[in-house]
């Protein structure tokens, strides 16, 4: 069983509601096709509920007829934000969000009419869904904007960051071959606070998603001292603040790549660190070494990529990469409803 569909089993095991706001586009409704037909999550889908089942008609689907597509599609949950007897409680509540920062009724009724990202936030943030998913057609700044304005931040994060899943040809590294490397999308230079509460986010997502003990490793070009820089510093300095933070997590650093996953090289540079040469969590100590070394594992090492995945809000909130295909919808959908899961 390939990784994605283990997600989707353990998905489909306590099954969460995921709204798809962008229902314009047929990537979404084709996704939310397949999602249904595996019914590994409940779909909601914003909009008028006839166009989008009109959609129908523009995909081309190999394995299933047009009739079963829309058999699937109808177990949906549609909801026009333009009509919804939700809107007037959507408006009171971001208003009470963020009257403080100028809003008031008249520009959440703007938003929440005229942008599903909004309003499908909202879902969320009342419960009515567990997650949702966006970014097909919208920019990530743009999902980013509604999901912090509406849902916001967890209590105990700092930052949102992200995520990617890598799943290694063999095992050799990481929990049978599989790791998670953070931030490669989003922070660009955190602050060792800031990459300690990233290093936190990682670790609870790893458990949340891989379903297995997280060990942390921060990664540096320096292990245990060996260079002295104040690139080495912040690691350092991020590291004792992630302690402090969370002491039940296996956490250590600095430590370069090799001695954080080969366990000779661990054991030789780091000894007595309870993460050194187990790791499977990287923790990269700015962006550019982040998106350079998923990019390389991902050539290189033929390793598949799985992200970005947002961590560190109330709710779970992913943005997808405006190239993406149905599949690669079908695949965010599956990981934000196991990370909806705890």
């Amino acid at each position: 069983m390939s990784f994605i569909e283990e997600i989707k089993a353990k998905a489909k095991a306590s099954k969460k509601t995921i709204v798809l706001p962008e229902t314009s586009d047929v990537r979404t409704i084709e996704a939310a096709i397949l999602v249904l037909k595996e019914d590994f999550a409940d779909i909601i889908l914003l909009g008028d509920r006839e166009e989008i089942l009109a959609k129908v008609r523009e995909l081309k689907l190999a394995d299933i007829s047009q009739e079963q597509a829309l058999a699937h599609l109808e177990k949906a949950t549609f909801i026009n934000p333009r009509e919804s007897s939700l809107l007037e409680e959507f408006i009171a509540l971001f208003v009470e969000l963020r009257g403080r920062k100028g809003m008031d009724a008249t520009k959440a009724r703007e938003l929440l009419r005229g942008d599903k990202l909004y309003f499908g936030a909202a879902l969320v943030k009342s419960g009515r869904a567990d997650g949702m998913v966006a970014g097909a057609i919208h920019a990530t700044s743009d999902v980013l904007r509604a999901a912090l304005q509406i849902v916001g931040t967890a209590k105990d994060a700092a930052i949102v960051s992200s995520f990617f899943v890598m799943v290694m040809p063999d095992n050799t590294y990481g929990e049978n071959g599989i790791l998670v490397f953070s931030d490669c999308g989003l922070c660009q230079n955190p602050t060792p606070n800031e990459l300690a509460h990233i290093a936190i986010s990682s670790a609870k997502s790893f458990q949340s998603v891989i379903k297995a003990t997280p060990y942390v490793a921060m990664l540096s070009h320096s292990t245990y001292g060996s260079a002295k820089h104040d690139d080495v510093s912040k690691v350092v300095e991020a590291t004792k603040i992630a302690k402090e933070l969370a002491p039940d997590i296996a956490i250590d650093g600095e430590l370069q790549l090799d001695a954080a996953i080969v366990p000779s090289v661990g054991a030789s540079k780091a000894k007595g660190s309870n993460v050194a040469g187990r790791a499977n969590v990287l923790v990269f100590p700015d962006l550019d070494a982040g998106n350079i070394g998923y990019k390389l594992v991902q050539r290189f090492a033929k390793a598949e990529a799985y992200g970005p995945i947002s961590q560190g809000m109330a709710a779970p909130i992913n943005d997808l990469s405006r190239g993406c295909s149905a599949l690669d919808i079908v695949g965010v959908v599956a990981l934000t409803a196991l990370q909806a899961q705890g």
